[in-house]
């Protein structure tokens, strides 16, 4: 027992130091005991090791995927869709982060996070019995309802179990949590898909969810569950902005749609698409964040730049050492591992007391090793550049958005009032998902117009470069433009801090 743990009878007693001439109180001894605890302390360990392995679960998943992704799409003869396979999760989490922040708001994390975990499930499910990659999309967006409602409800947990003094750790955990996921999920997933195939990848991630339904819902029901004020009478649901997130989703979706078409008839569903998102982005992100307005909504904007933009980019990795450079699967997947350890670090440092002074400047910074990394990722294409570049390039890129993905969610959380955690921060999230799904969609447009679907050709292990009919200016087509953006997310990195 600690000299700072709090006992039956006289505490002060107990916690004092030796008697002094002028019995000088001991100053620590009416502070409770979570005021000095850190994320691992008696207060808080069952709640940190619960939801961090809810992270560590979606991490695995992540980087387990990406891996078998490339194979997959091209089994199911689905290379020109590849990027809608990866979309189709984001288009639909959009809808389920706002309906998961009002659900949050009034009724607690506990039910939307169990939904959410469940409904992840049946996606990986679904898309590993697919027979046709149009399956396979629909079990991602399956997917990616679950992911919406988890995802949202895990900062409302935060917002509410946790002080603000030791939020940055929390989410520094968060980010550490992908290290091993990082290096062991491609490995694992590269394994089992040349060997076993890569179904098995996504029908064994659900056997995982049973850990963190065991960790973390029992210490959410102890420490956040319910409404943020019990004693205030319960609003209604606003069904303006569901109705407004259903149009979110729908409109990215049709954009996705438009952008793999290519054609003539495909103007008809984007301009549907550009019809919805437009009230949808205005009526459900805070007033300003299009242009980005000092304080929230420079934050929210800045991590729709940042995720999307990486996101994107780092989609196309796989794709482009198996087919361009001829590495398995396994080693494609590999040489983004060191980016888990990487962005734990960056986070890590945010995380710092000391650095709090200092983190617009630490978000600039990341911003601008995101946009370097993109832009230097395909100068693989270039036969005499080593593959390992790309290891390299990724690692800073996946520091700077340590940095930058964990300060986000410090400030959003700093900004908010509780009761307005869960709107704030599914506001937060579609952000991060709108972007995803539109850079996507530009990119995969870009990519299929520069005769990216010949890409599909390449074979299932190691492969002669060029082999598969390469057309390098299709993926250079993808990284370029998103650097682009990276550094424009540097500009909006300036602007989070209120004046």
């Amino acid at each position: 027992m600690t000299a700072l743990e709090p006992r039956d009878g006289a505490d002060a007693a107990h916690l004092a130091p030796p008697a002094t001439d002028d019995h000088s109180p001991d100053p620590l001894s009416d502070i409770p005991l979570a005021a000095v605890e850190g994320v691992l302390g008696r207060t808080y360990r069952a709640l940190s090791i619960g939801i961090v392995s809810v992270v560590f679960l979606i991490a695995f998943e992540a980087t387990a995927v990406g891996t078998a992704m490339p194979v997959a799409a091209r089994e199911l003869n689905g290379i020109p869709l590849y990027a809608f396979a990866f979309s189709a999760y984001f288009t639909t989490s959009l809808f389920a982060m706002v309906l998961s922040g009002q659900w949050a708001d009034r009724r607690g994390p506990l039910q939307p996070l169990a939904t959410g975990i469940t409904a992840f499930g049946v996606g990986l499910l679904l898309s590993g019995a697919a027979t046709s990659m149009w399956v396979f999309i629909a079990g991602r967006a399956v997917q990616g309802l679950g992911g919406g409602l988890v995802i949202v409800a895990l900062y409302v947990v935060i917002g509410r179990a946790y002080p603000e003094r030791i939020r940055p750790a929390i989410l520094a955990a968060f980010a550490a949590s992908w290290v091993i996921p990082s290096v062991v999920g491609p490995l694992a997933s590269g394994t089992v898909t040349e060997h076993l195939g890569w179904r098995w990848v996504f029908v064994g991630i659900p056997v995982l969810i049973v850990i963190p339904l065991v960790l973390a819902l029992p210490a959410i029901r102890r420490t956040a569950s319910g409404p943020a004020d019990p004693a205030a009478a319960t609003e209604p649901y606003d069904r303006r902005r569901i109705r407004l997130a259903l149009g979110i989703s729908a409109g990215a979706g049709l954009l996705q749609y438009a952008g793999q078409e290519l054609n003539w008839l495909a103007l008809l569903p984007a301009a549907l698409g550009v019809a919805l998102l437009v009230p949808a982005v205005r009526g459900l992100l805070p007033t300003g964040t299009v242009r980005a307005g000092r304080g929230l909504p420079s934050v929210v904007l800045l991590r729709g730049v940042a995720a999307g933009s990486f996101i994107a980019a780092e989609s196309f990795v796989p794709l482009m050492l198996v087919t361009q450079r001829g590495l398995s699967p396994t080693m494609a997947g590999l040489s983004l591992a060191v980016g888990g350890a990487t962005w734990a670090l960056g986070s890590f440092v945010q995380s710092r007391p000391r650095m709090e002074p200092h983190r617009e400047r630490l978000m600039v910074s990341g911003m601008v090793l995101v946009a370097a990394s993109i832009a230097v990722a395909p100068s693989v294409l270039i036969e005499g550049v080593p593959v390992w570049t790309v290891a390299v390039a990724w690692a800073f890129g996946c520091f700077g958005m340590g940095m930058v993905i964990a300060s986000t969610s410090v400030l959003l959380l700093k900004l908010s009032a509780p009761e307005e955690a869960g709107s704030n921060s599914a506001a937060l999230q579609i952000s991060d998902g709108l972007s995803n799904v539109l850079l996507l969609a530009g990119g995969g447009a870009a990519f299929a117009a520069l005769g990216g679907g010949a890409v599909g050709a390449a074979a299932h292990g190691a492969v002669e470069a060029g082999a598969s009919g390469s057309h390098p200016g299709a993926f250079a087509a993808v990284f370029l433009p998103m650097a682009g953006v990276a550094l424009v997310g540097a500009w909006v990195a300036t602007r989070v801090r209120e004046k």
